[in-house]
């Protein structure tokens, strides 16, 4: 459960979901760290350890896709942010761009929440939401804003 609601952020009563996006940032930061030649490695080890816990978590607590998990969130920013340079203007625009598609849920990323059931269900939402978060981040980066 310490996994699964990002350090326990998901337990915060309000905002569950941006709080687990804050508590993802240390794996953001980890971009900075490791060559971008790892980071299909690390960006997919994330996603399988999120599904992992995530379902745990859904058993424990007898819910489908309960607000406290948000181990989704923190492997759908990570993606949100691994098309362009990590700095402090990426992570900002990033955290709000991701939070914009994690919230409003449309086409793809609805069909995977409503069309995956356990641990799958749960993340999956989240990458989407995160790869196009990622694609308008790139956008922008390309532009020159960042």
């Amino acid at each position: 459960m310490f996994f699964a609601t990002g350090f326990f952020s998901g337990r915060i009563p309000f905002a569950p979901g941006t709080f687990g996006t804050i508590a993802a940032i240390p794996f953001a930061l980890v971009l900075l760290i490791i060559p971008s030649s790892f980071y299909g490695i690390y960006i997919t080890g994330l996603i399988l350890v999120a599904i992992y816990f995530a379902d745990q978590a859904e058993k424990i607590l007898g819910k489908k896709d309960p607000g406290c998990i948000v181990i989704d969130e923190i492997a759908g920013y990570v993606v949100t942010l691994s098309m362009v340079p990590v700095n402090i203007y990426t992570l900002v625009a990033g955290f709000f761009i991701f939070r914009f598609f994690d919230i409003v849920k449309f086409g793809p990323v609805r069909y995977f929440e409503e069309n995956f059931s356990g641990g799958a269900g749960v993340v999956l939402d989240d990458i989407m939401a995160g790869i196009f978060s990622a694609v308008v981040l790139r956008i922008l980066y390309l532009s020159g804003i960042f």
